[in-house]
């Protein structure tokens, strides 16, 4: 796991900005840093590295090949390595290093663009030709690791975090007011878009070529989820054990490593078949590690993490959270680049830091809710089909009503509107922090000017990102997969992970997994309104203790409601009491404090406002240009 910089522009690179950019990361790589240039200076190229495989020198970067006009800085890592770099030795290209750095740069001299293809793993890298006098951006099928960019009219930046191109002198420092809408909408700033204006990210499964002497940024897919559906009938035996293969083998790829690794073990099904199967391909006792919340109920799920490594004999660690790590949120809020409403950050990080001083990487069981329907409101959507069968005006003259019955902060609110809508509505009502009038409220006068049809924005892209011709299941986890995977899940865990130097691999992402989900498991085996992730759960039922209760609510989630009594709620209030002005309305926000205090559950939305505050302050980002987006 690295950090990549790079700058392209018509001057030559400044050495020294060069390397304040690429210092920004150094979390993601305390064990090496390198610089480039090209021949005429217009390209710098920068890394940090943190030393996973060939911890040798030949592993550093940037790296260029034996003819030196090919240079690559990568971030992540290749599963296949093995099988490639036999290929590549096949027709000729010889090595120096076990680096899968190397294969890769091989890769790119041998394939060119078509290179992503055949990779299986997590990354982020570019690609310098000087030959061609291009540069070639991509990122992994899931969006496992991060890539920023910034197109100027001279160049080109792009970092693995936003913070390394905030360490250019001059990069503007404005929110972008779209991607603003989205955060208060549903708590993440999704896809290519960004929450500071005139920044961009590579959507997952995409590459860009950037052509230096038209100064022209072409993006492409590569891949994408696939498009036909599983067959109607299907052998549920057989898909278990087909999903037990491919766990295997994954798992027992992502165990590689020339440095110690453990498993995040929450007790879920997902993180537990990822520590039976390591438990089977591992040839020494797996590592686990757990946090708790003791006295906190149904949050404390360490006794259930504790099950399955007893069941495994693996070796346990296990660490207390307390309420006064609200301490940690300023660092987090500057190290998440972008503001994050997910308060399973803070248990992220803290057992990302246990586990550091054991290892130097995690297997986690990220994607397994996305893939296979884990999600409660996975079972919801499909409970409403009911719906359907009620004409659309009178679900229209409902909606009304509920809206007034179900004010902000009612629990079931969510669930209401999305029964009076139709199915695309619905899915887009789920999950959602502030509704647009809600939105209104909350945001300072001066931006709330804008057309309705912008500040819809993010209602309208959740419906834009649904294949009308699949079924309810398959819409909801095909959009969360693009968008609630990606820049919630995904992004909390790379940066908790890698503020404490941390690696986390996730079996369940593995390209043939994603695509075996997609295409060949039927719903009945996904998730039906009565039940959820049901072939992971098969799987769970051959592999696990039979005394651990697979039906209950999973995952590491903070007692916030709890938390917020306290001195939780007193940081926030202290914290919006100073929110900027011209971004927040500090007459609503007291508002909300004020219902939260008389029983409204207004708790994650306060968290999100937080947050919010926290992250401006933290890189002084001043509000949106003119209200809107330039």
């Amino acid at each position: 796991m690295c950090g990549i910089v790079g700058i392209v522009d018509e001057t030559p690179v400044e050495l020294p900005v060069l390397e304040a950019m690429r210092d920004a990361l150094r979390h993601r790589g305390p064990d090496d840093a390198g610089l480039w240039r090209s021949p005429d200076g217009c390209v710098g190229l920068a890394h940090r590295r943190l030393s996973i495989i060939d911890l040798s020198p030949g592993g550093h970067q940037p790296m260029l090949d034996g003819e030196a006009d090919l240079a690559v800085v990568y971030n992540g890592e290749i599963y296949n390595c093995a099988e490639l770099r036999d290929e590549l030795r096949a027709v000729g290209r010889t090595f120096h290093s076990t680096s899968d750095t190397e294969v890769l740069l091989a890769a790119c001299r041998q394939w060119g663009t078509g290179a992503v293809d055949r990779l299986n793993g997590m990354f982020a890298f570019a690609a310098y030709d000087d030959r061609r006098r291009r540069v070639l951006l991509a990122r992994d099928r899931a969006g496992q690791k991060p890539l920023y960019y910034r197109q100027t009219a001279t160049g080109l930046r792009f970092a693995s975090e936003l913070k390394a191109l905030l360490a250019e002198p001059g990069c503007p420092r404005h929110i972008n007011a779209d991607a603003l809408e989205e955060y208060l909408a549903y708590g993440y700033v999704p896809g290519e878009m960004c929450m500071l204006d005139g920044v961009g990210k590579l959507l997952p499964g995409h590459q860009a070529v950037y052509d230096i002497a038209t100064r022209s940024l072409d993006i492409e897919a590569y891949w994408s989820l696939p498009v036909d559906g599983p067959p109607e009938r299907a052998d549920a035996v057989e898909l278990t054990e087909r999903l037990h293969e491919l766990l295997r083998d994954s798992v027992r790829r992502r165990l590689v490593a020339d440095v110690s690794v453990g498993i995040l073990l929450s007790g879920g099904i997902d993180s537990s078949i990822v520590t039976a199967a390591a438990a089977e391909v591992s040839t020494a006792p797996v590592k686990t590690f757990t946090i708790a919340f003791p006295g906190h109920g149904r949050h404390d799920e360490s006794p259930y993490a504790r099950l399955v490594a007893e069941h495994f004999a693996t070796d346990h660690t296990e660490l207390t959270a307390e309420a006064t790590t609200v301490d940690c949120l300023p660092e987090l809020a500057g190290q998440f680049d972008e503001p994050m409403a997910d308060s399973s950050m803070l248990p992220t990080f803290m057992v990302s830091r246990l586990i550091r001083r054991h290892a130097t990487v995690a297997l986690g069981g990220d994607g397994g809710d996305e893939l296979f329907g884990g999600y409660p409101f996975h079972q919801l959507i499909q409970r409403l089909g009911w719906m359907r069968c009620v004409p659309r005006a009178v679900r229209r003259a409902v909606r009304p009503v509920a809206d007034r019955w179900f004010s902000l902060g009612k629990h079931g609110r969510n669930a209401a509107l999305a029964a009076a809508a139709d199915l695309p509505d619905a899915i887009a009502q789920i999950n959602k922090f502030f509704d647009p009038r809600y939105r209104d409220m909350v945001l300072a006068e001066p931006l709330r000017d804008r057309s309705t049809a912008v500040r819809l924005a993010p209602e309208a892209r959740r419906l834009a990102n649904q294949r009308p011709f699949e079924t309810p299941l398959r819409r909801m986890t095909a959009m969360d997969f693009r968008t609630y995977l990606v820049d919630d899940i995904l992004v909390k865990v790379d940066r908790a992970s890698m503020l404490t130097s941390l690696e986390v691999r996730a079996p369940l992402l593995d390209p043939r997994i994603i695509e075996f989900a997609f295409s060949a498991v039927p719903d009945d085996l996904r998730a039906t309104p009565e039940a959820k992730k049901i072939l992971p759960r098969r799987l769970a039922e051959q592999l696990l203790p039979p005394q651990l209760d697979l039906r209950r609510k999973q995952g590491f989630e903070l007692p916030l409601q709890d938390w917020f009594r306290g001195r939780w709620g007193d940081f926030a209030r202290d914290v919006l009491a100073e929110a900027s002005p011209d971004v927040l309305n500090r007459t609503f926000i007291e508002r909300l404090l004020a219902q939260q205090q008389g029983g409204r559950r207004h708790t994650q939305r306060l968290f999100a406002l937080t947050m919010l505050e926290l992250w401006r302050r933290h890189y002084d980002i001043q509000p949106p240009r003119c209200g809107g987006t330039q």
